[in-house]
């Protein structure tokens, strides 16, 4: 549902996007003033991700004191997280739960074998138990010890911890001691790094909302001295406004308050893409999408229904490692062009997942490398241009490259060198199949329904081979693929999503309760986006529950058309979203209220993606569009036309074979399939050549 926002409508003139990847930082910057769009693409500088924001608005040429509004995807968190390169934390718990974090599920890192490795974000010695207990009803079973609070707060002082956690048992039923608690540490604690368990997620499950509370202060140090220090940088250098800062659930929210709830940054990058994917979509009259982002190392998979990217709040991002707030579902397999090839002591070919990087990265980046990728693949079978070596200091030529195919792979593969990367390519792509059909079929859906949206440098080079290879007819390779992410940052919406526990079987449950529950999630919702200096169009709802059958572990989502279900709705509804997505029904068994969740977002002005390929670059007829041809490899060799994207007219129809090459990526378009530019400057193929 959606209305109107009571708050007057000030358009930005001027926004940036930029967002933050492990190699480059890439930046976007619409002027609506003058209908013009500048891009940047600079190298990322790891110690200190603010200098390579900086240098992608110089490298743009932007006026920072001009620019209305600044949107920003940062890899802060999630690096942190995965290379756990964490803030000293303590945990405060309950008397007798301080191993929660660690017995978690109980699960094993790998299913075989006699060993696993397992590393909880806390350690033990700084997990420390007070007595206190709720059950699970809120009832006080023992009061808080206010003296022995205080004296666990001076030991994890002592021991130089950055940031504290309080979590309770049950406190999503009754928060009252992690309030307290709250109010006694901000009195002691040395700074504002203080993460309640219920004040983040407000669902029961202990293990999971103790590392999602455990994930947030862990990092929030270092998100909050990051956006502190790039706010600093930007004032000094003329800019007057807001920085926004991209969150997981494809949403965004101001750098003044985004520490406070740090975990939900983490995965942001991903998530920004896959928002820009369904703003496309939508424009593009193609709403249903699986999206397909290949970089350099890995390769991020998700899915929209109807211009709605699939949200979840059950994502693990490692193993025993789930954060438990609303991030846009995206599944990552190890594959991207860095990926590198070798032939096993059992004489099988592996691509990945253990990656070149970007230094050396590939044999043709000209850095060093020496091992076969699949970019490297793609160069010996003509779909990468080898004219591009010629400008790589150090690089290798193409027969150096082949020769080193040969040996490494070929000779052990009793392939020749273009056998061998074909053999490579062919891999990767079932690989990356496989990640597409696991996250379609996990969600209930059919592939051969949605359309395959490809982005990343290396996505459009795959796309219509792993969109064949699932039956999926038509490949949407955007604008800008190699930019998406920070397109993403300039599309997205102010969005905040809430939570609820109400865990109750279905039959007992206070219907009148569970929409107050929806009523305050909304308000809430427009009070936070209310705070926010950006202009909206409109604020939309969207209203959930997550249900299961009693006795069942996980979770089942389930969409409702308002905040105020009846009962008989809500089991007929579960009903029917248990019976799509598993094919079966289970009557005799009662059904069960987990959870009541609520997205509020604040939806903002439309962009022109017209404007992302400078329509003065455009060329009359397609054969000005022609830079020329080449020999490439399709099951074999063909001679293929080039052509470069910036010059295509706007109405351009292509049959395959061909080569579209541009600034950011390379699209191949494969025999028998014809490309068409839709009004948008997007590539829309489609397979076989059918209508």
């Amino acid at each position: 549902m959606a209305d109107r926002n009571e708050k007057p409508i000030h358009p930005q003139s001027q926004v940036a996007g930029i967002d933050v990847g492990g190699t480059f930082t890439d930046l976007v910057l619409f002027d609506a003033a003058n209908g013009t769009v500048r891009l940047a693409k600079t190298p990322t500088t790891l110690p200190n991700q603010s200098f390579g924001v900086l240098n992608a608005l110089d490298a743009a040429e932007a006026d920072i004191s001009a620019l209305d509004l600044i949107v920003h995807g940062t890899t802060t968190t999630t690096n942190a997280v995965l290379e756990r390169n964490l803030c000293k934390t303590g945990l405060i718990t309950t008397m007798g739960f301080r191993d929660v974090l660690e017995l978690g599920r109980r699960t094993r890192p790998q299913p075989y074998g006699m060993k696993g490795e397992f590393r909880p974000i806390i350690a033990r010695d700084l997990r420390l138990e007070i007595p206190e207990r709720m059950d699970a009803s809120g009832n006080v079973l023992t009061a808080l010890d206010e003296e022995a609070l205080r004296a666990a707060l001076k030991v994890l002082i002592d021991k130089d911890c950055e940031a504290l956690v309080i979590h309770f048992l049950h406190a999503y039923a009754n928060p009252a001691h992690e309030l307290r608690a709250r109010e006694i540490a901000a009195n002691i604690w040395p700074n504002g790094n203080i993460t309640m368990g219920h004040a983040l997620l407000s669902e029961s499950r202990e293990f999971e909302r103790g590392v999602t509370a455990a994930v947030n202060a862990s990092v929030q140090p270092l998100l909050r001295r990051y956006v502190e220090r790039l706010a600093d940088q930007l004032a000094a250098r003329g800019y007057k406004h807001d920085v926004l800062v991209m969150n997981g659930n494809g949403g965004m929210v101001s750098a003044r308050h985004v520490a406070d709830e740090a975990a939900k940054t983490v995965m942001s990058g991903p998530a920004s893409g896959v928002m820009a994917a369904a703003y496309t979509g939508r424009r593009a009259g193609i709403p249903n999408l699986i999206t397909y982002d290949m970089g350099g190392t890995s390769t991020d998979v998700a899915l929209i229904r109807n211009a709605e990217p699939a949200v979840s709040n059950e994502i693990e991002i490692e193993y025993a490692m789930p954060i438990h707030v609303p991030m846009v579902d995206v599944r990552t397999v190890g594959a991207g062009g860095g990926s590198i090839a070798k032939v096993t002591a059992a004489g099988l070919l592996q691509v990945g997942p253990e990656s070149a990087g970007a230094s050396p990265g590939p044999i043709c980046y000209g850095r060093g490398g020496t091992r076969p990728t699949i970019s490297d693949a793609n160069l010996i079978l003509g779909r990468l241009d080898p004219g591009r070596l010629n400008s790589v200091p150090g690089g290798m030529s193409l027969d150096d490259i082949k020769a080193i195919f040969q040996k490494e792979l070929g000779d052990r593969l009793g392939l020749d060198a273009t056998g061998a990367a074909d053999a490579v390519i062919r891999i990767a792509n079932a690989r990356m199949s496989d990640a597409v059909r696991m996250v379609s079929v996990s969600l209930g859906e059919d592939p051969r329904d949605f359309a395959l949206f490809a982005f990343g440098g290396a996505g459009p080079l795959h796309a219509t081979a792993i969109a064949r290879e699932l039956g999926i007819p038509k490949v949407l390779a955007p604008s800008r693929p190699g930019i998406t992410n920070a397109l993403g940052c300039v599309v997205a919406d102010l969005r905040h999503d809430f939570v609820n526990t109400v865990n109750q079987p279905l039959a007992v449950v206070d219907i009148d309760a569970v929409h107050a529950l929806f009523t305050h999630q909304s308000a809430e919702g427009r009070r936070l986006i209310g705070k926010e200096a950006v202009a909206i169009k409109e604020i939309r709802e969207i209203c959930s529950v997550d249900m299961q059958f009693i006795g069942q572990t996980h979770l089942l989502r389930v969409p409702l058309p308002g905040p105020k279900p009846t009962i008989e709705d809500l089991q007929q509804r579960f009903e029917e979203a248990y019976f799509n997505r598993f094919h079966v029904e289970l009557k005799e068994i009662r059904a069960n209220l987990v959870n009541v969740n609520t997205s509020v977002i604040g939806r903002r002005a439309e962009i022109d993606l017209s404007l992302l390929i400078d329509p003065k670059g455009r060329k009359q007829a397609l054969t000005d569009a022609r830079t020329g041809s080449r020999r490439v490899w399709f099951s074999g060799w063909h001679e293929t036309p080039v052509y470069w994207r910036d010059h295509l007219p706007g109405d351009a129809v292509i049959a395959g074979p061909a080569i579209i090459e541009q600034m950011d990526t390379t699209i191949l378009i494969e025999p028998g399939d014809i490309a068409r530019q839709d009004h948008d400057g997007n590539i829309i193929i489609t397979l076989g050549g059918s209508s």
